[in-house]
Parts: structure tokens; C-alpha cells; sequence
């Protein structure tokens, strides 16, 4: 597959270290992944090179599910995890709209930087079905939450 990439990049003031534990600890990362309007569960977790995960996210207000009309429910491989400095995943939505089918890569890159640490977002091979604008905005979304759960720590 060979769909759209988009990028998101922010400065967290808080350290690599403890960006990385965010994204390992299952209670920590649904409590600041899913983006504004949603909330989420880790169905399966397992935060090491090749583990596996199943995550749902549940919409609080408007809009329509991938998975079901309230629900987005994605799983996937970790395929590389190296303490402190990047992540990357696989991402498959539960569908039947092949709008949305495909494998999705998720690459998540922490490197310090004068205030704190820049985290990136590199999502590619995105399902058609994601428009730019929302992925732009779930993305930004997800690092706000990001920088407000590990900068009040």
C-alpha cells in the first residue's frame, strides 16, 4: 500500500524518558491518545518489540466510527522500541468499509531539544477513508494531551 503520509510534531517540555513511559504504560496511554471527543481502552497490550495490541476508542459526541457508530477499534504489532528515543507500529482498523482497510505505520520519534523533547508523529500508508484535516487534527490532539499528562507529572 502506498497511501498518504501525515506528520505531526510538537515540543513536550518533559523528558524523552518520560514520554517513552507514557507511550508503555497502557492506563497512561489511554488517558492521553485518544484525541478530543473520544475516550479509550486497552483491549490487549504488550510493549515490546513484536508485541501486539488491540486498542478501542470510543466517541463522546459527533461523528461516525471505523468499527461501529460509536467505535474505532485498531490493532497491531510494535515493530521497533527503543527506550527514550522512537516507537513504531503497525495500525489496522476493524472495518468493513475498505476505505479503511490497509496497514497504517505509526513512527513516534522523542528528541531532546531546548525546553524539553520534540516528539514526532509519522503516520504512513493512511487509509483513504481518514481525511487529512481530521488525522491533522487527531494527531495535534493526541500531542496535546500528551504534553499536558506528562507535563503536570
Amino acid at each position: 500500500m502506498t497511501g498518504r503520509t501525515d506528520t505531526a510534531i510538537r515540543l513536550i517540555h518533559a523528558s524523552p524518558e518520560a514520554i517513552h513511559a507514557a507511550f508503555t504504560d497502557p492506563e497512561a496511554l489511554m488517558a492521553w491518545l485518544p484525541p478530543d471527543g473520544m475516550s479509550g481502552r486497552a483491549l490487549l497490550f504488550e510493549p515490546w518489540e513484536g508485541g501486539r495490541y488491540r486498542i478501542e476508542l470510543a466517541l463522546e459526541g459527533e461523528g461516525h466510527g471505523k468499527t461501529t457508530e460509536r467505535t474505532d477499534i485498531a490493532s497491531g504489532r510494535f515493530t521497533e522500541i527503543v527506550p527514550g528515543r522512537r516507537i513504531v507500529q503497525t495500525a489496522e482498523f476493524d472495518s468493513a468499509d475498505p476505505a479503511f482497510a490497509g496497514t497504517m505505520i505509526m513512527s513516534w520519534s522523542f528528541k531532546r531539544a531546548p525546553g524539553g523533547t520534540a516528539v514526532t508523529v509519522v503516520a504512513q500508508d493512511v487509509p483513504p477513508g481518514i481525511a487529512a484535516e481530521d488525522h491533522e487534527a487527531g494527531l495535534a490532539s493526541s500531542l496535546a494531551n500528551l504534553a499536558r499528562f506528562v507535563e503536570r507529572g
